[in-house]
């Protein structure tokens, strides 16, 4: 599932989903990831500027996932991410956010070949220090939709819940920076 609703509010308002990345969406490229790591069907959730984004750029094969509260936060992303999974027969959602595309293809596989059962619980860790991408566990979705508020997503449920999760160090392939900031803007290319 890539969570790709943000408005950019610290971006001057330019969605991330739409900020250019190597010639094309960065949504584009999260979905490239999340399919070259093993993921599929791939669930988007789209908020700020769904229209735009669904016109610019290719989310072919995509389950499509609005989400009209996405100014409330990370946790309304999730939870519609999570409503969208609802009777799809998976037994685990990988999550992956828009706006970290120093995270590959690699990292993902990693963190999904890690878990997959129905109680899995699974993140990838930076020098031990939990991140993205996280993989949940189908019996776990509810209760994290029911933490799951303001910008904080899944946070207080995987604090509540660190002794169950299996952290799978990413460091060596990954970068887990954010673009949240116009300064952080040169990390794409």
């Amino acid at each position: 599932m890539l969570l790709a609703a943000g408005g950019g509010r610290r971006l001057e308002g330019r969605p991330k989903a739409l900020l250019e990345h190597r010639g094309r969406p960065l949504v584009e490229h999260a979905v490239r990831v999340l399919r070259e790591g093993g993921c599929g069907p791939v669930h988007v959730v789209l908020g700020a500027a769904a229209d735009d984004v669904r016109k610019r750029a290719d989310l072919t094969g995509c389950v499509l996932a609005d989400n009209p509260r996405w100014e409330e936060g990370m946790g309304s992303s999730l939870r519609a991410g999570l409503a969208s999974l609802a009777g799809s027969g998976a037994h685990a959602a990988l999550v992956l956010l828009v706006d970290q595309p120093g995270i590959g293809a690699a990292a993902v596989a990693r963190v999904r070949e890690a878990g997959g059962s129905a109680t899995s619980l699974v993140a990838a860790s930076y020098e031990g220090k939990r991140g993205h991408p996280v993989l949940f566990g189908a019996d776990r979705w509810a209760d994290i939709a029911a933490t799951a508020v303001g910008d904080r997503g899944a946070r207080s449920y995987l604090k509540a819940h660190q002794e169950a999760i299996t952290l799978v160090e990413c460091s060596d392939i990954a970068e887990e920076y954010d673009i949240d900031t116009v300064e952080d803007l040169f990390h794409l290319e």
